[in-house]
């Protein structure tokens, strides 16, 4: 089946990346489009309590598959030695998906927007020198100041000027400075800060364009 249109969302420990894929995830179907997502883990995880009978079919049984099933959903876990990648899940179980966002995942190809906060760490992943600068898509941070540049000091990226306006589309004539400047290896990421009011639009209008449009 074909992959569905996906965009990471990465950032250090307690940036805050559950937060935006739930508000971006709310934002995107306020808009009329069919989002699913997959989160990361380091670790094992349950989805039940040891309590439950799914629980124990899992861990006692040792089944190699455990359903769960109700009238408003069901839940499926599958036994298996290795991690899988996001872009296999999303082509065997989301390929209706209008877009799929990944928290985490940052080892991937998937195109990516990351979210730094001063508050939680000092400098964000995004290194405009490394060759997966050349994935993202935008930058979301609480710094005023915050510019991504390259070793020779050059301007990677610039934030959306701020008279976007209300609509979730940038007005014409500023597409070219919201995407910001090329990347060395002529890929396009913003900068969007906290203290605009309107980033969360502008990031969804990002994510529709350069993302879901072109996939």
């Amino acid at each position: 089946m074909p992959r569905p249109p996906m965009v990471a969302i990465v950032g250090k420990k307690h940036s805050g990346k559950t937060t935006m894929v739930v508000r971006l995830a709310a934002a995107l179907r306020e808009r009329g489009h069919r989002v699913m997502t997959i989160k990361h883990g380091s670790h094992t995880f349950n989805i039940d309590p040891s309590t439950t009978d799914t629980y124990r079919h899992y861990h006692e049984g040792e089944a190699e598959r455990v359903a769960m099933v109700a009238p408003d959903k069901f839940a499926l876990i599958i036994r298996q030695a290795d991690t899988v990648a996001p872009e296999a899940i999303a082509e065997q179980y989301m390929a209706d998906a209008d877009v799929v966002l990944c928290e985490g995942f940052r080892a991937s190809g998937l195109r990516r927007v990351e979210v730094y906060r001063t508050e939680a760490h000092a400098t964000p992943h995004y290194d405009a020198n490394a060759p997966e600068a050349a994935l993202y898509l935008a930058i979301v941070t609480d710094s005023e100041t915050f510019e991504a540049r390259d070793e020779t000091g050059r301007e990677q990226a610039k934030g959306p000027p701020r008279n976007v306006g209300h609509s979730n589309v940038p007005s014409p004539g500023t597409e070219r400075h919201f995407l910001g400047t090329p990347t060395p290896t002529g890929s396009r990421i913003a900068v969007l800060r906290f203290s605009d009011e309107h980033w969360l639009p502008k990031l969804v209008a990002l994510i529709e364009r350069e993302i879901m449009a072109r996939d």
